[in-house]
């Protein structure tokens, strides 16, 4: 966490807790799919005063250079992106877009990934320190959602969509539903979610401009070189327990969909020192799954063995913050 204090120095009622950041970047991005080699296909951006206040927004659409995915979800067809720019054309003014703000994204996680890996096809970083998740803030603020979909956090708040998965509409959704828990969170002198957005090192191996889709020469697996993990060096000190942070040595389990590449979100585990398992047995401290009401054979173990279950976006929030295992 970038904040340590449970709470912000919110000073007489009223005022404005002055640890809170001096600007957001409202961000929703529409992809060809959700792999680490998957392509960005348009971007839009509503930028945010300190107090969450509109300045302006921005749309592009951006040339994947490769099929569109999902067309029936983003309706960006090929003939309509073939015409879009590269996004290394478009680089220079989304930087302007995020420059010394906080990214604030709906499951954020995802969105800083697929930007952050497309900053680094072109030999870019992006400027952006730190991210904002509304899943997390939603939860910080113990709001009374049925779930944690978009639609779900914008009728709380009363806010109309008019185009759901087009990326302006989305911003503009999340931006109406973020000022108000920005102003609930600074009313209680809460504390904000914020995560450090760490800049990719690593670039696809296809060509030295950044340029890549038409005849890629990487693969689904290919994001980083593939290795086995070395053993957890940590005894497994049992079942997650909900409301206290991971312990290292936890065994963790996956199951169905993830958001972020599953490689790259067991990585952020392993490194964190807890136990990646490929199965779920009566050992596995948890399991994480964004389907939890699926009848996969992992879900349908955690229900037998009493596992824990919990979805992705709090998982990358306990990531942040892992206890040492115990000494001795």
């Amino acid at each position: 966490m970038l904040q340590d204090s449970r709470t912000a120095s919110a000073g007489p009622a009223g005022s404005w807790p002055e640890s809170y950041p001096e600007g957001y970047a409202v961000v929703d991005v529409e992809t060809t799919g959700l792999a680490r080699n998957d392509r960005i296909v348009s971007a839009g951006v509503y930028r945010l005063d300190a107090r969450g206040e509109v300045e302006d927004h921005w749309y592009t659409t951006v040339n994947p250079e490769r099929d569109p995915g999902p067309v029936w979800i983003h309706g960006l067809t090929s003939e309509v992106l073939s015409g879009a720019p590269l996004f290394e054309e478009i680089a220079d003014e989304f930087s302007a877009r995020l420059a010394d703000r906080v990214l604030v994204a709906h499951n954020a996680v995802f969105d800083w990934s697929m930007i952050a890996r497309e900053f680094a096809r072109v030999r870019r970083t992006p400027p952006v320190r730190s991210r904002l998740c509304t899943i997390a803030l939603s939860k910080e603020l113990g709001l009374p959602l049925p779930n944690h979909k978009l639609e779900s956090l914008a009728a709380h708040f009363g806010v109309v969509q008019q185009r759901a998965h087009h990326a302006l509409d989305d911003a503009r959704v999340l931006a109406e539903a973020f000022r108000p828990s920005l102003h609930s969170a600074a009313s209680r002198g809460a504390r904000l979610p914020l995560l450090e957005c760490r800049p990719l090192t690593e670039v696809p191996q296809s060509s030295a401009t950044g340029r890549i889709g038409r005849q890629p020469s990487y693969g689904p697996g290919s994001w980083r070189p593939s290795r086995k993990r070395p053993p957890c060096p940590y005894p497994n000190p049992g079942k997650y327990e909900p409301g206290r942070p991971l312990k290292q040595g936890m065994r963790v389990a996956f199951s169905g969909d993830t958001s972020v590449d599953r490689e790259l979100l067991e990585d952020r585990a392993v490194e964190a020192g807890l136990h990646v398992a490929t199965s779920l047995s009566r050992l596995t401290s948890l399991l994480v799954t964004n389907d939890p009401d699926s009848r996969t054979s992992k879900v349908l173990r955690a229900v037998q063995f009493g596992t824990p279950v919990i979805d992705e976006a709090a998982f990358g929030q306990l990531l942040q913050d892992v206890a040492p295992a115990t000494s001795g």
